[in-house]
């Protein structure tokens, strides 16, 4: 493929936040034992995650695997489920050292603040996890963030939360079945300052039905008055089987007007961009604590939405985004025997060409770049001659090497949501459009 289309079509393909696709995932045969998976890999600074499934609202984007407002007694069961499949997960996993915790979801603060507290002694009790000592990062929702919640997270050392605010115009939030009122969504971010975590992230969505690229700047001038030290700006995406996605939705597409005007405003308020996405505010610590990679440093992913990685090996549960589906999925995690959480059995086996291509997409897409040196180091190989497609990124503009590194060129930054799947390779592209949607 040449580079002029990735110039000349919209720059709104997917995501790339993680390589390969969940999409591509199919049932491992035969399945293999955890034990297997990690008994080679590099244990020394892994990354904890937990998944809850559960939120006090479906929104019309969301492609999550989550389910609204479920029954008094799900989430107990799912815990007392998930604690079963950590000591399964630990014993097979053997001595190892954890570098990053988080909780995500669906909301974690659905659940309670007891159910809080024990997710945290989960990580300390059977992962050895001191909170106080790594960064933790938990994701809120307005309508969840309440202070004694809060104020148990930052007890037990988590330093980053997350807010998904999307917007401030409560027509566009309530466009995409969000029910939000600003009212709401202030008295949030004060209780998010007053519980003192050091870095507070909102995420914000552009391109939302009847959004302008005036009403979209309101916002991002609304998120400021909070003065976050992150601000994540997503582009909105029609997935199959999300609320949207089921409608015949059409809407003026702004989104790169928006993302121009926005990143120009927060550049000019003292915000240095580290991805497509990510703003982050100048002068705010980076992450303390030891040192872990994405692109080399494994994931062990606890709950029934979770993934976990490995150098060779992406496994998971079956993921879906439509309710029965997802009842159905979440029912059997919830009834399965201790001894299948031994084994990995829904996944994706990484060949030699896509661990490389992971290692260049999970670099390239932030504005640190790709480090010619440490691919060399751990390919033994050279990036140019291994991933040719390289050479027409930067003969079209949209990438340029400086010293030992290679970085996207602004250019190339806003497109990174087509840059990305760009350099999928033909094997993965050919699983993810083979993907039956649940």
């Amino acid at each position: 493929m040449q580079p002029r289309p990735v110039l000349e079509q919209t720059p709104y393909e997917a995501y790339s936040y993680s390589y390969p696709h969940k999409t591509a995932y199919r049932p491992l045969e035969p399945p293999v034992s955890l034990q297997e998976v990690w008994a080679t890999e590099n244990r020394q600074a892994l990354f904890l995650y937990f998944h809850i499934p559960f939120c006090e609202m479906r929104c019309g984007f969301c492609n999550l695997f989550t389910t609204a407002n479920p029954d008094d007694d799900l989430p107990e069961t799912y815990l007392r489920t998930l604690k079963r499949q950590a000591e399964r997960v630990w014993a097979a996993l053997g001595p190892a050292v954890f570098a990053r915790m988080a909780i995500g979801g669906g909301t974690p603060t659905y659940l309670s603040p007891a159910q809080l507290d024990f997710l945290f002694d989960i990580a300390e009790d059977l992962f050895g996890i001191n909170a106080h000592r790594i960064p933790v990062s938990v994701e809120t929702s307005p309508l969840t963030s309440e202070m004694e919640k809060l104020r148990v997270l930052r007890a037990r050392g988590v330093d980053r939360i997350s807010m998904g605010v999307q917007s401030f115009v409560e027509a566009e939030t309530a466009a995409v079945g969000r029910r939000q009122k600003n009212a709401d969504l202030f008295h949030a971010l004060d209780r998010l300052a007053q519980a003192g975590f050091p870095t507070r992230n909102l995420d914000l969505i552009y391109g939302l039905p009847g959004q302008t690229v005036a009403s979209w700047l309101v916002s991002v001038q609304t998120a400021l008055r909070f003065a976050p030290e992150e601000l994540y700006l997503y582009p909105l995406y029609i997935r199959p089987l999300t609320g949207l996605g089921r409608k015949d939705t059409h809407w003026n597409d702004v989104r790169l007007d928006c993302y121009r005007e926005a990143r120009s405003l927060l550049l000019s308020e003292g915000y240095e961009q580290l991805s497509m996405r990510m703003f982050r505010k100048k002068g705010v610590s980076l992450e303390s604590g030891p040192v872990y990679c994405c692109q080399e440093d494994g994931m062990v992913g606890l709950g029934c939405g979770a993934r976990s990685y490995t150098s060779g090996l992406h496994y998971s549960n079956e993921y879906a985004v439509g309710v029965p589906a997802v009842r159905s999925i979440l029912a059997d995690y919830l009834t399965r025997h201790d001894a299948t959480f031994d084994m990995a059995s829904y996944g994706i086996r990484l060949s030699a060409e896509d661990q490389r291509r992971r290692f260049v997409i999970q670099s390239l897409l932030q504005t640190e770049g790709l480090d010619l040196n440490r691919y060399q180091a751990r390919f033994g190989t050279e990036v140019w001659a291994d991933l040719p497609q390289l050479k027409l990124l930067q003969e079209a503009g949209l990438i340029h090497q400086r010293a030992e590194t290679v970085q996207l060129t602004a250019s190339g930054l806003e497109r990174s949501d087509v840059i990305g799947p760009w350099l999928y390779s033909e094997s993965v592209r050919s699983l993810m459009e083979g993907c039956e949607h649940r």
